[in-house]
C-alpha cells in the first residue's frame, strides 16, 4: 500500500461505530467521509474519488443492498466491502451476488478490516500482477484491470473482472463452482448458494453480446470453461 493510505468512503448510520472506525483507519494514515444513510451514501459515492467503500447492510432509509445494487447500475465500480450483523453465508452470499466485493460479519477484528480494505485496493490497483493474458480472442490487462474481446473493452465490474480473471488464467480447463467460490469469493462450498450462477449470468452477457459466437460453456452438473470466442 502506498505510504499516502487510502480514500474510503464509510456509510454508516451508528455514529459510535463511525467514529470508532474512523479513528482506527486514520491511526493507519487513511482518510475517511462518512454518510449515515443510503440515499446520501450513494450520492457521495457517485462524486467522489474514492479507493474503497465500506458499507452497512442495514441502514435507516434504504439498505446496503440495494445501496450497492444501484451503485453498479450506475456504472460505480468502487471496491466495496460489505459490513453486517448478519454472518451466515446465505447472507454473505447475498451482500456478494448484489455487487460487493467482500463481506465481513461484525463483530470484527480491527487487524482483518484493514487487510481486507488494502487487499480490494491492491486487486482494484492492478498492483498484484503486471500480464496481459490473452486466449484466442479475448485479452484481461491485469494491471489495469481491462478485459477485451476482439479488441472492443468490456465494462466488467469489479467482480466480474476477478471471474473473467479467473477464467482466463484457467481457459480451456473446466473451472467447478467450488473452485470459484474458494478462490474468487473466499467461500467454503454451500450448495445452497447462487452467488456463482448468477454472476456467470452477467460476465455471459457481457462476454457474448454484439457477438456471433458464445464465450462461456456450462459443463452441467460441474462448471464452466472459457472458449476462445472464434
Amino acid at each position: 500500500m502506498a505510504t499516502t493510505g487510502l480514500d474510503i468512503l464509510h456509510i454508516e448510520d451508528d455514529a459510535r461505530i463511525a467514529s470508532d472506525l474512523q479513528q482506527l483507519v486514520r491511526a493507519t494514515g487513511d482518510r475517511v467521509t462518512w454518510e449515515a444513510n443510503g440515499t446520501d451514501g450513494l450520492r457521495r459515492a457517485g462524486v467522489g474519488q474514492f479507493d474503497v467503500i465500506i458499507l452497512d447492510r442495514m441502514l435507516p432509509d434504504i439498505d446496503g443492498l440495494t445501496v450497492i445494487k444501484r451503485m453498479r447500475e450506475s456504472g460505480i465500480g468502487t471496491p466495496v466491502l460489505m459490513l453486517s450483523a448478519l454472518g451466515r453465508t446465505v447472507d454473505r452470499a447475498e451482500g456478494l451476488d448484489a455487487g460487493a466485493d467482500d463481506y465481513l460479519a461484525k463483530p470484527f477484528e480491527a487487524a482483518e478490516l484493514l487487510a481486507r480494505l488494502r487487499a480490494l485496493h491492491r486487486r482494484a490497483s492492478g498492483r498484484e500482477h503486471d500480464a496481459i493474458i490473452i486466449h484466442g480472442t479475448f485479452e484481461c490487462h491485469v494491471k489495469a484491470r481491462t478485459a477485451f474481446r476482439s479488441n472492443r473493452h468490456l465494462p466488467l465490474s469489479p467482480k466480474e473482472f476477478e471471474l473473467f480473471r479467473y477464467l482466463i488464467e484457467n481457459a480451456g480447463e473446466v473451472v467447478t463452482r467450488e473452485m470459484l467460490l474458494r478462490d474468487v469469493w473466499k467461500m467454503s462450498f454451500d450448495p445452497q448458494t447462487n452467488v456463482v450462477d448468477v454472476n456467470i449470468g452477467r460476465l455471459r452477457r457481457k462476454l457474448e453480446e454484439g457477438f456471433g459466437s458464445p464465450a462461456l460453456e456450462t459443463i452441467w452438473g460441474t462448471g464452466y470453461r472459457l472458449l476462445d470466442g472464434k
